[in-house]
């Protein structure tokens, strides 16, 4: 596999992660540069451990990992996005959305954004050996911090221009990346 299409791979992989790091952008309350650290770090870990993790698993784990993958991303992101609905009903800020970015919270998303990556990793096991696959690892993980870092800013910038209508458009687009993973993995994959 070429620079080129590694780079590709690794924003495919990130566009779930910049949508997330648009909502905690739109959602959450403190320095912009905070959150927007905080997703691209985040996230960029997450995207380079789990093609590493697969690697490492490789194709003798890979059908268990591959049938229920889409079904954790869809149970970890309705959570979180259900919450903020919840919250915004309910009308506290105190918990998952509109309050601070929490370190759980976070690590949650990271998890949940990342697990197509595993699965990219146990395909790397049968085309590249442990160097060429770090070296991918690394710019998938680069590539990850970057748009997630991005995508935190932009949604900064929107979150404050939609105010109270953020937290609620924030578990909106949660939901809505759990239902796109889960029904790309079940129906097109």
């Amino acid at each position: 596999m070429s620079f080129a299409e590694i780079f590709l791979i690794g924003v495919g992989l990130a566009m779930d992660a910049f949508a997330v790091s648009v909502t905690n952008g739109m959602c959450r309350r403190g320095r912009a540069a905070y959150i927007a650290l905080s997703c691209g770090l985040c996230f960029g870990l997450f995207q380079g451990i789990m093609p590493t993790l697969g690697y490492a698993l490789g194709s003798t784990f890979a059908r268990y990992i591959e049938r229920y993958d889409h079904i954790i991303a869809l149970v970890l992101l309705c959570y979180i996005g259900g919450k903020m609905i919840f919250d915004v009903i309910k009308g506290g800020e105190t918990s998952a959305g509109g309050g601070k970015l929490r370190f759980s919270e976070l690590l949650v998303q990271g998890i949940a954004t990342s697990i197509d990556a595993l699965a990219v990793g146990v395909s790397f096991a049968a085309m590249m050996d442990w160097g060429r696959m770090a070296a991918s690892a690394c710019l998938i993980a680069g590539t990850t911090f970057v748009i997630a870092l991005v995508g935190a800013f932009i949604g900064k910038r929107f979150g404050s221009i939609l105010n109270d209508k953020a937290q609620l458009a924030g578990g909106l687009i949660l939901i809505g990346i759990g239902v796109k993973i889960f029904v790309e993995h079940t129906f097109f994959s």
